[in-house]
């Protein structure tokens, strides 16, 4: 019997001691490794989580730095990545996720009992060290899910990472385009009031009736509620990437943005080159992939779990006699097993079930529409360039042509001031939609870069006009 105890305990702790080497874990510089590794070519910078005073030192040191000069689309997102207590909490955040996903796949800790029963002259001391031994047996499995829940937790935080640096690219051209257009607003009521107070100045020695001096005085109330709506809109979009950057009110005050948007690329992505870009691995379908496999193997885990469950005890005693002055020692173990009687487990099996068949599905979803979002970021980017391009090359020049002719009448007494000014107008709303035509590229091309990767964005398609209707009559 004894021999037989002891080869039972051999068993129990070489079983132990298997169950703690197979434990699943998660150590964070590893994990921002892979996260660098998957999106290192999208953010074209490194994550790095700030846990004590020297790394957050030399965040705000590398914060300084970019600062120190204008603030490019690249500097931003340097700049997100170091200086964004929102970001590092994301970081954060992960770390808690994944770490909790590696708990899940690691040994309960036993329980230790002690027992002291006194009958009569009789002293007995029992000790009791209870194991799961279901626990135990289902370890590999249970270390298996946990590591792809860490995948899972892994592959989230590289999705996020893609969110937050996107949304920071399209913040900055939206910054810069609204400072942009707030400039050409201020010219546009400068032509305003010079047409206005010319207007007023014709009406007061009769060159003018009262009729057309208010249209020209209505379009410079239009002007100034314009650049007014401008100045609103440059503001708002600053702060948004104020708060993006994470930025304190010092910093904020240091922040110069450049006074226009990047030239257009010489020539557009081809589906070529959007074939070639695109990741053989994508995020999106890379954490269908995970969610699927952690959820049959959490689904084949359960069908056991869900039924019983068994705890083993292993005793030791001694009784003492203080009549007889004997000790005797008592050895044994204890097998505790759930029963069904009024749960089967079998409605916890249908929502693993379920959990399965949905992340299957999930998966084909997203297999099937990885085409088509990376189609339609395409074509939008495609468009907006070819938009942009379009005033660029041709409606810019035109209105050039217009104004330099309009200039030769206007020296050669064909035309008035008025229509000098209405054309000047008219130039500068030309600028104007210009603008927004590259903001709409720019956007474009960031959303395309996170579609490639694996992170699907739409941008809205939006209305760019090439003309520029005059309230005044001065033509």
């Amino acid at each position: 019997m004894n021999s037989r105890f002891k080869k039972f305990k051999t068993l129990i702790l070489f079983i132990a001691v298997l169950g703690v080497s197979g434990c699943a874990s998660y150590n964070l510089n590893q994990g921002l490794d892979r996260v660098n590794r998957d999106a290192s070519s999208f953010t074209q910078s490194e994550l790095n989580l700030a846990k004590n005073k020297e790394d957050r030192d030399k965040r705000l040191a590398a914060t300084t730095q970019l600062l120190a000069k204008p603030v490019g689309q690249k500097e931003a997102v340097q700049l997100l990545l170091a200086n964004s207590p929102a970001f590092q909490a994301l970081l954060a955040q992960n770390w808690t996720e994944a770490a909790s996903a590696a708990q899940s796949g690691r040994i309960s800790n036993p329980t230790f009992a002690f027992e002291s029963a006194v009958m009569g002259t009789e002293t007995e001391l029992n000790r009791f060290l209870t194991f799961g031994l279901l626990d135990l047996i289902t370890l590999p499995q249970r270390s298996a899910i946990a590591k792809d829940r860490v995948e899972q937790a892994q592959i989230r935080m590289s999705a996020e990472v893609v969110d937050q640096v996107t949304r920071v690219r399209q913040s900055w051209v939206r910054a810069v385009a609204a400072a942009q257009s707030y400039n050409y607003a201020d010219q546009v009521l400068a032509s305003a009031e010079a047409s206005a107070e010319l207007a007023r100045r014709m009406e007061s020695v009769g060159n003018f009736n009262k009729l057309t001096r208010a249209r020209h005085q209505a379009f410079y109330a239009d002007a100034a509620t314009q650049l007014a709506n401008a100045k609103q809109v440059a503001l708002l979009r600053r702060e948004e990437l104020i708060r993006l950057l994470g930025l304190d009110e010092a910093q904020a005050k240091q922040l110069v943005l450049p006074e226009r948007l990047p030239s257009l690329p010489k020539q557009p992505m081809t589906p070529e080159d959007v074939a070639k870009q695109v990741s053989q691995e994508r995020l999106d379908i890379k954490q269908a992939k995970a969610a699927l496999n952690a959820a049959a193997k959490a689904q084949g885990l359960n069908r056991v779990t869900s039924l019983t469950d068994i705890e083993l005890s292993v005793r030791r005693g001694s009784v003492s006699d203080s009549s007889t002055s004997t000790n005797s020692s008592r050895r044994g173990y204890e097998v505790g097993v759930k029963l069904p009687i009024f749960d089967w487990g079998d409605m916890q099996r249908d929502i693993m079930s379920a959990q399965t068949l949905a992340a299957a599905n999930q998966l084909e979803a997203t297999v099937r529409s990885a085409g088509s979002s990376l189609r339609e970021n395409y074509a939008a980017y495609r468009t907006a360039y070819d938009l942009s391009r379009h005033f660029k090359e041709e409606v810019i020049p035109l209105r050039k042509v217009i104004s330099e002719e309009n200039v030769l009448r206007y020296n050669g007494m064909l035309i008035g001031v008025f229509e000098l000014l209405a054309d000047s107008r008219d130039q500068i709303g030309a600028v104007i939609s210009a603008i927004a035509a590259e903001q709409q590229f720019w956007l474009t091309d960031a959303a395309l870069q996170a579609t490639l990767i694996g992170r699907p964005t739409s941008v809205g398609v939006a209305a760019i006009s090439s003309t520029t209707n005059n309230t005044a009559a001065g033509h």
